[in-house]
């Protein structure tokens, strides 16, 4: 199948005149199921609409967002694949120099806000022609907010870019509907209906609304932003929710409720769209982003663990909508044969990998939950947790024919690990290259209860599986374990206390993940109102770049750059003197790995 025009020669190849529907994305075009634009454009040229895109337009000027001319419905916004003030600076607000979703990893291709900059161009060339925007920006950003690179609350996205309609969360099912109904002849402006949608109007709220508080109330007061915070995020159940409304001045932002999620048949023709799987030829760099996954295959969507800091669940949802393991084998068997394949499916996962297959046993208490996770604080009595599917899966895959290798690295959950004896087993066994991608986040008690993370018990339970595998099948293998410095209720001490629990254990990491405030997580709403919003609590939270700095430096002693802020941490807190901890100053490492990551028994390394 030819790749979705991006010139006015491909709409001629076609035999099209013009458009229905053009796709304007701040990703470079790489047509794979993995990114969301060529995925929803795919999606609607499989029912019927003829559809451009548009990627990475100099947005200096409206030109670029002509190339494809008019389109006879609405254009599709979205920032691409990372909401595109993540993509461009750092945690410590400094500019990034690179780019992953741009041929030759350069940075600039897109602008900062790219959503609200996007859609102000497309206004200034067609002014008539309606704007939907949609994506990880736009979704996370549809209600009033934390920014916190400007350090203030912001209106919903859908004011500040004057879009006409917002699509939040994965867009299949509202997007499609929209595109029938205004192909039917209904004006956007009468779309008020469409579950995964918001719009703004000049009211008034209906009784069937939840009301929570206004942009002007939530940017006076922090105890407000919490209660809005807390009143929106409960209505994620699709089954369950009411259409919220929030007044911004004299316009009132409405979201309807999320989208159904997609069944199993639905999951599988969206993957069985014709992709070509790799980036359009007009380019002649490498992208990273695709180098990165271009072997991988996404096996469901969702994630139930309802962790503080991610923001799975005010997009994707925490219901798993999994794959047919026909149509997952269809796709490798597909991969398989294309000439840039090497043998190796380097994932397949989804969010979590050990979510594959999993979900509610009981309907009736489903439709009603409000669980922010069905793992935390414990695993839920209705959670369907059996690794049958799972395990079935990976054995299948990896029985393929010119399938040499496949790995997991999407990451796992370690907690839901200990229900599933089978899939830990077939992955230590086979899916792991070498390393194993597991995510503590930390292991400081009152931090990880904070987070709606398993704490230090599970995470030991889990160690020591994973070792006594490794030592019964006899393969030498690590885990790389993700952890997060400066997350709302860690202080410097309890960096501390982690660093030492880590060294202890004798892992060494060399990647920390500084917390970044990023919108529509429960963490970023604590982080700038010192409350968690679902229990009322005040929560500390590391807010200068100092003390954040100081905490990074605690997990990574070991690296001569970081001693002097090791040593300064110790001071800071009066312990620079205790001589159990003058080897944090002293650097040197726990293990012989010069990558880090590594976990090893005391024993192997005096073996050695």
């Amino acid at each position: 199948m030819p790749f979705i025009p991006t010139t006015q020669e491909e709409i001629r190849k076609r035999g099209w005149q013009e458009l229905d529907v053009i796709f304007v994305s701040g990703d470079a075009y790489i047509d794979h199921p993995a990114f969301g634009v060529p995925l929803l454009a795919r999606w609607l040229e499989r029912h019927g609409f003829r559809v451009g895109i548009i990627s990475q337009p100099d947005w200096r000027s409206k030109e670029s967002f002509m190339a494809l001319g008019r389109p006879r419905l609405f254009f599709a916004v979205s920032a691409g694949a990372m909401d595109s003030m993540v993509a461009h600076y750092t945690p410590a607000r400094k500019l990034r120099h690179d780019d992953a979703y741009t041929p030759g990893n350069r940075h600039g291709a897109r602008p900062n806000r790219a959503t609200m900059v996007y859609t102000s161009r497309l206004k200034e060339a067609y002014k008539d022609v309606p704007v939907v925007i949609g994506g990880i920006e736009a979704s996370l950003r549809r209600f009033a907010h934390y920014d916190f690179w400007e350090n203030k609350v912001r209106r919903s996205i859908l004011f500040d870019a004057k879009a006409d309609l917002l699509i939040y969360g994965m867009a299949e099912r509202p997007l499609l509907e929209v595109a029938e109904r205004i192909r039917r002849g209904e004006r956007m402006s009468d779309i008020r209906d469409v579950r995964g949608t918001a719009y703004h109007c000049s009211g008034p709220v209906t009784d069937t609304h939840i009301t929570i508080p206004s942009y002007e109330e939530i940017s006076d007061s922090k105890n407000k932003f919490a209660e809005a915070f807390h009143v929106a995020y409960l209505q994620q159940n699709p089954w369950s929710a009411r259409t919220v409304s929030q007044q911004h001045g004299n316009r009132l932002l409405v979201c309807n409720p999320p989208a159904l999620p997609l069944t199993e048949a639905e999951m599988d023709a969206v993957y069985a769209l014709p992709f070509e799987k790799s980036p359009h030829p007009s380019y002649n760099e490498t992208i990273p982003a695709w180098e990165q996954i271009k072997t991988s295959i996404t096996s469901h969507r969702g994630c139930f663990g309802g962790c503080a800091f991610c923001a799975i669940t005010m997009h994707q949802g925490k219901t798993i909508q999994s794959r047919s393991k026909n149509s997952i084998l269809t796709e490798v068997a597909a991969m398989a044969r294309k000439s840039w394949f090497r043998g190796t499916v380097s994932d397949i996962g989804g969010p979590t990998a050990n979510m594959f297959g999993l979900g509610c046993d009981n309907i009736d208490a489903m439709h009603k939950c409000q669980r922010e996770s069905c793992l935390f604080p414990t695993i839920c009595s209705n959670l369907r947790t059996g690794d049958k599917a799972a395990t079935s899966l990976l054995l299948a895959v990896r029985s393929l024919e010119g399938v040499k290798h496949t790995a997991i690295s999407s990451g796992v959950r370690y907690d839901l690990l200990e229900k599933q004896p089978a899939y830990f087993s077939e992955l230590v066994g086979h899916h792991v290259s070498g390393l194993l991608k597991i995510a503590p986040e930390h292991l400081v008690d009152h931090v990880t209860e904070i987070m709606r993370k398993p704490g230090k018990k599970s995470f030991e339970t889990f160690l020591s599986r994973f070792r006594t595998e490794c030592d019964r099948i006899g393969k030498r293998q690590y885990i790389v374990p993700y952890l997060i410095s400066g997350h709302p209720g860690c202080t410097l001490s309890d960096m501390l206390e982690l660093a030492l629990i880590l060294r202890k254990m004798g892992i060494q990491v060399e990647q920390v993940q500084d917390f970044t405030p990023t919108p529509g997580t429960i963490a970023t709403c604590m982080f700038y109102t010192g409350i968690d919003p679902m229990t009322g609590k005040a929560v500390y939270s590391a807010t200068s770049d100092r003390e954040k700095g100081l905490q990074k430096a605690l997990l990574l002693w070991h690296l001569p750059s970081e001693r002097p802020k090791v040593l300064e941490a110790l001071k800071e807190l009066g312990r620079a003197g205790e001589p159990g901890l003058q080897l944090l100053l002293e650097g040197g490492s726990v293990n012989e790995r010069k990558t880090g990551y590594s976990v090893k028994k005391k024993s192997q390394k005096k073996a050695r």
